[in-house]
């Protein structure tokens, strides 16, 4: 039985030209060959599987190279690189930096310095992981890697530039390996699967790809586990079993869930896949690069953007037609910050399911506004000037009895002049200019550019001018409200009954309205407690003159609005100062008393330490 040797050891390149994905760097190496440039020490740096090693090694065997070709490649079997094949070359030392990190490894490499190559012309030293020499080692290295011997030449190899010394990078040429892309990984995956003569699927090695995030070391490695897995046949189900990850399947049926605004079904696929093992921040990761690859899909331009297959692009295209830009930026603006949440959050499932329900709320137009407070709608006014409103909630229609107490007196009985009616006419007009502001403010109707928002002084000021007589306004309601001869003056008066509960709940109502420069007074009015008395006189206790300012201020709208709410044209309002809020702030000297009583011995202490009160 022949002995099993991984793929990332068994294809690993031995030529600059069978480097992948590395093609300036390698062309740049070959030509310092060719040319006879050759600087002392260098240092690669990128991120793992990329080929710095790799590349190291290729250059010290080349270098030594007694036939090179016109290529600049090694001939492959000189004595020199047979040496090299076989691993015993003198010509090369390599040091693990990462377990060799100590002064004493660095002194035992300045001595194997000075001795020169037995066999070609260059003696190389490859230290990998450079980036964890002890500083002290570092400084020890300064002076050789700075004026080496003439046969000496350095390769550093570190995934962490930034963790070495500037006196170090300084010293080197500096190469900058980068990822491998996509389509290279896919390509050198082929070329194995053809050696090893095993059949697959382009998707399934597309998936490995991905996964291997740029490194080929890592996507050869899941590419053997895959083939003992598939035995033989890699297909895309196998491979996503083997791996456990999310196909692309589980995206596009969940955009598909939220899009149509399913949120009961959401939740149901968001349950099947953490069932699965997932973790939920891995889940909404993966959300939010599918969006990502939907914004990019829009275009044809930015199509390249997408590492995926072409099968996989027309899925994404066809969905993408289906989404708004303006919905796609609120959906990664949602997915973004659900992820920086993630975690600080205590109850990580939740976050993710309201993230889920907020996606979805925005993708049908059913957004909250709100916050999550409170659903976007447009309420009426509370008052019209043609006709008043019916209520929201109907109060309960009385009794019999009641009905008959409070039957409302007819035309005849009510003895009402053109002056009191015009009077009326006023304040209904002023009452119901005013409450159009509010009403405005409440429904979430901005003005206008240019437009000022009026306070309630101003609302007052407003409401004084519709009251002044003489106006066009006033004689136009007076006109509009005096009836004709020999019919009734006004309406019949409503006199209902109603209880504390429902004057509580429609007095919430109309706080509920205010404007939102008005939030404090809002907050006051719901801790107040109206109380009826006789005559159905509502009296109200506030905390202090100004609270009792503003509350006369909103006294005619607001007593409208419980009269129109409540059926019962008898209201009226009045307002007091708690007796208890009524308070004085204590002297010094009464502040002392106070505390004498409660500690006698203050008293001795102020005599014996001759105190007085400042």
């Amino acid at each position: 039985m022949d002995k099993y040797i991984v793929s990332a050891r068994k294809y690993r390149p031995a030529t600059f030209d069978s480097v992948i994905g590395q093609h300036t760097l390698t062309t740049t190496l070959k030509n310092a060959i060719e040319q006879k440039k050759l600087a002392h020490a260098y240092l690669f740096c990128g991120p793992r599987g990329v080929g710095k090693t790799t590349c190291a090694r290729i250059f010290a065997k080349t270098i030594n190279c007694l036939e090179p070709q016109e290529n600049g490649e090694a001939c492959d079997h000189c004595e020199s690189c047979q040496a090299f094949n076989e691993q015993r070359s003198y010509n090369v030392y390599e040091l693990d930096a990462a377990s060799n990190n100590s002064v004493d490894d660095i002194r035992e490499l300045i001595e194997q310095v000075q001795v020169p190559p037995q066999l070609g012309k260059y003696k190389v030293f490859i230290i990998d992981e450079v980036h964890m020499l002890s500083p002290a080692a570092f400084n020890a290295f300064l002076k050789t890697l700075e004026e080496p011997p003439a046969h000496a030449i350095f390769i550093l190899a570190t995934t962490e530039k930034h963790k070495i010394l500037p006196t170090i990078l300084s010293r080197c040429q500096i190469y900058d390996f980068s990822r491998m892309t996509v389509n290279d990984m896919m390509q050198h995956l082929e070329y194995v699967a053809k050696q090893e003569s095993i059949t697959y699927e382009a998707e399934a090695l597309h998936v490995i790809a991905e996964k291997a995030d740029g490194g080929m070391r890592d996507a050869l490695s899941i590419f053997d586990q895959v083939a003992s897995y598939c035995e033989g046949n890699i297909t895309y189900e196998k491979v996503i079993e083997d791996l456990n990850v999310l196909d692309y399947d589980e995206y596009f049926s969940t955009t598909d869930l939220l899009l149509k605004g399913d949120i009961p079904q959401t939740m149901l696929r968001l349950n099947h896949i953490l069932s699965k093992g997932f973790e939920a921040n891995y889940f909404i990761g993966g959300l939010a690069s599918h969006f990502r690859n939907l914004l990019m899909s829009r275009e044809e331009a930015t199509l390249p953007l997408l590492d995926v297959s072409e099968k996989v692009q027309q899925r994404y295209h066809e969905q993408a037609l289906r989404c708004e830009p303006k919905l796609l930026y609120r959906v990664l603006k949602l997915c973004n910050d659900c992820d920086i949440n993630y975690r600080t959050a205590r109850n990580k499932r939740l976050l993710v399911e309201i993230t889920l329900i907020q996606v979805a709320q925005v993708a049908t137009g059913d957004e909250d506004a709100g916050c999550g407070r409170r659903p976007t709608r447009r309420l009426k006014p509370i008052f019209q000037t043609t006709s008043i409103p019916q209520p929201a909630v109907q109060a309960p229609q009385p009794s019999r009895e009641s009905r008959a107490a409070y039957q409302p007196a007819t035309a005849q009985q009510v003895d009402t002049t053109p002056s009191q009616v015009s009077e009326q006419s006023r304040a209904a007009q002023a009452s119901a200019s005013l409450m159009q502001q509010l009403g405005n403010t409440a429904t979430g109707h901005k003005p206008s550019r240019g437009a000022r928002t009026l306070s309630i002084s101003a609302l007052r000021t407003q409401y004084h001018n519709h009251m002044q007589p003489g106006t066009n306004t006033v004689q136009s309601v007076t006109q509009t409200t005096n009836p004709p001869h020999g019919s009734s003056p006004i309406s019949s008066r409503l006199e209902y009954p109603f209880t504390v509960d429902q004057l509580t709940y429609y007095w919430y109502s109309f706080a509920q309205n205010l404007p939102k420069e008005q939030t404090a007074m809002a907050g006051r009015m719901k801790s107040m407690k109206p109380q009826i008395s006789e005559n159905w006189l509502i009296e109200v206790e506030v905390e202090n003159e100004m609270v009792e300012q503003y509350m006369h201020e909103l006294q005619i709208p607001l007593m409208n609005y419980l009269r129109t709410n409540l059926r019962n044209d008898a209201i009226t309002l009045k307002f007091h100062i708690t007796a208890n809020n009524v308070t004085r702030a204590f002297s010094r000297t009464e502040q002392f008393k106070e505390m004498l009583e409660e500690c006698t011995a203050l008293a001795t202490l102020k005599e014996k330490l001759n105190l007085e009160l400042a």
